[in-house]
């Protein structure tokens, strides 16, 4: 079975809402045939996502984990029907997709939630983190969540930190306290770490409401956002993109072009400031006026600016994420679904000016870009005739945690019951992009940066090289004034060797090309991603 192609580049009035499929639905059925789950056209950025997840199975793209500590007594039935609950409860949790006649997202009445324990000492976090990435989703099926439980042993053995996925440390674990790691595994085709944040509130309330949330579904929920998509006029987006993208092809890559790396999968690369560097640099920015995200696309803007080898100004072109809660929704923030979005960041490094002034415009775009963050990089394309002509505006992404306000309520029941939970962590997400730079703080303070990259592209060693220099420009950034030039701020990588990416292994299209309306002449060649489990 065949997917055709994507919803047209006036994404908006004409793009969005509910499909062909969803309106049958709610017609009166033929004598004789099933009827059929309403349905919800998918947005430009579903589309994409989906097609590369499809040529790229078992590789975990497109899959994200959340995990945490759970210390004390865990009531099994109970936790199973409280998911159980939750799924019940939020119409995303029981949506799946489907390709003809056209692409769109089913909403079934009914799924199961898929909650599985491990014993203690039957595999290892690590292992079982990996493998839980890399199995994927049956996408036709409901359920783009699933929970998984390893318990600890009592005497600390085998116990990480408390956070997400990543090395096994014991340290912080109190002696012979019974716990357990929950691990959820999402796919960003209708979740994204927002959501699964949200959805862990929920679970906790269900939990100590003895498995069940009271009430009916949520609304506004996944039909309510279609809608509000479907009433955007784009407009007034596309000439914001076409006025403010730079003509000419904006240097995208934070690398030198480099030999083969004889490596094969997906990689993870971190480096982190201390508490008090992170917090030193906290103060810093604030001083300037300006969130700690802007701090880090200013010195990612700088690695692909030296990349280039350039001596006068360049353009640069990267990612940065938005959440996509910024829009004018009722409860919006509180809202299950796909909404967090990459937009395409541009900006002209000069050695010769003020680094603040690199900053300030840094700053400014993306404050003008936050009108818009519901659209997608595939209809900027379009907008700016790069689907026809070629020409990449991104080829990484910048990405910082953001979480909603946490309800401190339910923990503190769950404490007043013997059950201390550790604050979840999000993994990062793996992209169609050989790299991907996730900044996320860690309970102590400190700031943890992950660089998730294409190890066909970016090898271990240089995608080290490349977040150790993000870390060292960071601490370099709070000794800067007024005064100081983007040259200066450079220059605290004087002798250190360039990241080096190699080239495609295969043929592949332009991403102008793929992100082309009917790129896939009507129908793309590719088959609905079959169960891995």
């Amino acid at each position: 079975m065949a997917m055709p192609s994507r919803p047209g580049a006036e994404q908006g009035r004409d793009g969005h809402g509910a499909c062909a499929a969803g309106a049958a639905a709610s017609s009166p059925p033929r004598a004789g045939r099933p009827v059929q789950p309403p349905g919800l056209s998918v947005t430009w950025q579903q589309h994409d996502l989906l097609l590369d997840s499809f040529e790229h199975r078992g590789t975990g793209r497109h899959v994200e984990q959340v995990s945490w500590r759970w210390r004390g007594p865990l009531d099994a039935e109970r936790f199973t029907a409280a998911w159980q609950s939750v799924v019940d409860r939020e119409t995303v949790l029981r949506a799946a997709f489907a390709w003809e006649p056209e692409p769109h997202v089913v909403l079934h009445e009914r799924a199961a939630a898929e909650v599985v324990r491990h014993p203690a000492g039957s595999v290892g976090w690590d292992e079982l983190v990996e493998r839980d990435r890399l199995r994927g989703f049956d996408l036709r099926r409901p359920g783009p969540l699933r929970v998984t439980l390893l318990d600890e042993p009592a005497d600390g053995d085998g116990a990480g930190p408390a956070g997400g996925p990543g090395p096994s440390s014991g340290a912080d674990r109190e002696p012979d306290a019974a716990a357990t790691r929950v691990l959820l595994t999402f796919h960003h085709g209708l979740l994204d770490a927002w959501s699964v944040f949200v959805l862990i509130d929920e679970f906790y309330r269900a939990y100590l409401a003895g498995g069940a949330l009271p009430g009916q579904e949520r609304r506004p929920d996944l039909r309510d956002w279609s809608l509000w998509l479907s009433r955007q006029d784009p407009g007034p987006a596309r000439e914001f993109w076409t006025r403010t993208v730079p003509a000419g092809t904006p240097a995208v890559l934070p690398a030198a072009p480099g030999p083969d790396t004889l490596e094969s999968g997906c990689g993870r690369a971190e480096a982190r400031l201390t508490a008090v560097e992170a917090d030193r640099l906290h103060r810093w920015a604030a001083a300037q006026a300006l969130p700690d995200s802007t701090a880090l696309q200013a010195v990612w803007a700088l690695l692909l600016y030296r990349a280039t080898g350039a001596s006068g100004p360049a353009q640069v072109g990267f990612g940065v994420t938005v959440s996509g809660r910024g829009i004018t929704l009722d409860a919006v923030e509180r809202l299950p679904g796909p909404l967090r979005n990459c937009l395409p960041m541009s900006v002209q490094v000069d050695p010769g000016e003020r680094f603040l002034q690199l900053l300030t415009e840094l700053r400014d775009r993306a404050l003008d870009m936050a009108a818009y963050e519901w659209v997608s990089a595939g209809q900027i394309h379009e907008w700016t005739g790069r689907a026809s002509r070629g020409g990449r505006l991104l080829e990484s992404v910048v990405a910082v945690e953001s979480a909603p306000r946490r309800e401190p309520d339910a923990r503190t029941e769950l404490a007043a019951g013997g059950v201390r939970v550790d604050p979840p962590r999000a993994s990062g997400v793996h992209t169609a992009f050989p790299v991907a730079l996730f900044a996320h703080r860690e309970a102590d303070g400190a700031l943890t940066l992950s660089a998730l990259h294409d190890r066909a592209r970016i090898s271990a060693a240089d995608a080290r090289r490349l977040v150790g220099h993000c870390v060292r420009l960071l601490t370099v950034l709070p000794r800067t004034d007024e005064r100081t030039t983007v040259a200066e701020v450079l220059a605290a990588l004087a002798g250190h060797a360039l990241p080096r990416i190699a080239v495609r292994r295969r043929p592949a299209a332009e991403p102008g090309a793929r992100l082309r309306t009917h790129s896939i002449g009507g129908r793309a060649a590719v088959e609905p991603l079959s169960s891995r489990s």
